[in-house]
C-alpha cells in the first residue's frame, strides 16, 4: 500500500500467468488458428444466480470445452478480461472480490485490464495480490505524477504455437473522477489513445510481436459518441495507425458487441452478433461481452504470413 501512495497511473494490465519473452518466428505460408475468449464487468458474480445461471463454475466448463475443441484443430486459446471484477454483490464485496480472482485463476485467465471499480474500493496492488499464486507479473501503463516516470512494464507477452502475442492494458481516464482518490494521490491519468501509440511503437521496436491486442476498460460508444464520458475504444481505434492492433477486448460500458467492417448496423445488438458499423478504417476489431459473466465472447482468428483475419465471432 505504501508503494501505491508513491503513485502509479493510467492503465493496468494484470496477467494471471507468466508469459514467455523468447523471440519467436512463425513459419511462412502456414496458417495458425488463434481463438480469443473474453469477458468483462464481472462485478462480483462468481456464483450462479437464483435461476442457476452464470457463475465461474459454468464459465470454466464452457472454456475448458472450447480449449479442447480448439486444441483438437491445432489452434491455441487466449482468455482475456476487460476488467471491473470488483463491486456488485454482497458475497463478493464482503470478501473484497477474493473468490472472483481465485476463480478466474481456476478458469485460466491469461490477462485482464484493470477497471475503474478496481480503483474504487481497493488499490490495484490489492487486487493483484488477491488474484492468487499464479499471478507472477503485472505489466501496466502507469505513471508517477511527481516524476513523470513510467513505473512498470506496460505489456504482457504470450507464446502461442510459433507466435509471440503482446497484450497491453488501458483504463478509462474517467477513473480520476469516479475512482477513489485515496488510491491515486500521485497518479497521472494520461490519454489512453496517446499511450497506446507510444507502447505499440516500443513493442514493435523492441519485442517485435507478431500480434498486438489491447485489453481495455474504456467503454464502447457507438460511432464514438461518448457524451460526458471519456473517449472509449472507438475513438482510440480511429486514432491508431492501420493494423497497429489486431483487436480491442473492451469493457466498462457493458455492451454485448463485436464491431467490424461494414457500413450499416443491422438488427438488435446481442452477444455474438457481428455489429456492422464502420467505426474506422484501421481494421481493428472491437469486442465486448456484456456483463456479469452472462456471455463468453469468442473470436476465432487465422494468422498467416503476418496477417490476422477474423473468421468467426460468437
Amino acid at each position: 500500500m505504501k508503494l501505491l501512495q508513491r503513485g502509479v497511473a493510467l492503465a493496468l494490465l494484470t496477467t494471471f500467468t507468466l508469459a514467455s519473452e523468447t523471440a519467436l518466428a512463425y513459419e511462412q505460408d502456414k496458417t495458425y488458428k488463434i481463438t480469443v475468449l473474453h469477458t468483462n464487468d464481472h462485478h462480483g458474480h462468481f456464483w450462479r444466480n437464483e435461476y442457476g445461471e452464470y457463475g465461474l463454475a459454468a464459465q470454466k466448463t464452457l472454456v475448458d470445452g472450447i480449449r479442447k475443441e480448439v486444441a483438437a484443430e491445432g489452434g491455441s486459446v487466449l482468455l482475456l478480461s476487460g476488467g471491473d471484477i470488483n463491486t456488485g454483490v454482497p458475497e463478493s464485496d464482503l470478501q473484497d472480490a477474493e473468490p472472483d480472482f481465485r476463480g478466474m485463476n481456476l478458469v485460466g485467465y491469461d490477462a485482464m485490464a484493470i477497471g475503474n471499480h478496481e480503483l474504487i474500493i481497493r488499490s490495484p496492488y490489492y487486487a493483484s495480490r488477491k488474484s492468487g499464486p499464479s499471478s507472477r507479473c503485472f505489466p501496466r501503463i502507469f505513471y508517477q505524477k511527481s516524476t513523470g516516470e513510467r513505473l512498470f512494464k506496460p505489456w504482457a507477452l504470450f507464446k502461442r504455437q510459433d507466435l509471440k502475442i503482446a497484450v497491453i492494458g488501458l483504463t478509462t481516464d474517467d477513473t480520476a473522477k469516479i475512482g477513489n482518490p485515496e488510491y491515486f494521490t500521485d497518479i497521472e491519468f494520461r490519454k489512453p489513445a496517446d499511450e497506446a501509440k507510444l507502447v505499440i511503437q516500443e513493442l514493435q521496436q523492441t519485442e517485435k510481436p507478431d500480434i498486438i491486442i489491447a485489453a481495455t476498460h474504456m467503454g464502447h460508444y457507438d460511432n464514438g459518441e461518448h457524451g460526458s464520458n471519456a473517449p472509449g475504444d472507438v475513438e482510440m481505434a480511429r486514432a491508431l495507425p492501420a493494423g497497429s492492433l489486431a483487436m480491442i477486448v473492451g469493457g466498462h460500458s457493458q455492451d454485448p458487441v463485436c464491431m467490424g467492417g461494414r457500413k450499416q448496423k443491422t438488427g438488435r445488438l446481442r452477444a455474438g452478433y457481428a455489429m456492422a458499423n464502420q467505426i474506422n478504417k484501421t481494421g481493428i476489431w472491437i469486442v465486448q461481452a456484456h456483463e456479469w459473466g452472462k456471455y463468453v465472447g469468442r473470436a476465432d482468428f487465422e494468422f498467416r504470413n503476418g496477417e490476422m483475419k477474423m473468421v468467426n465471432y460468437s
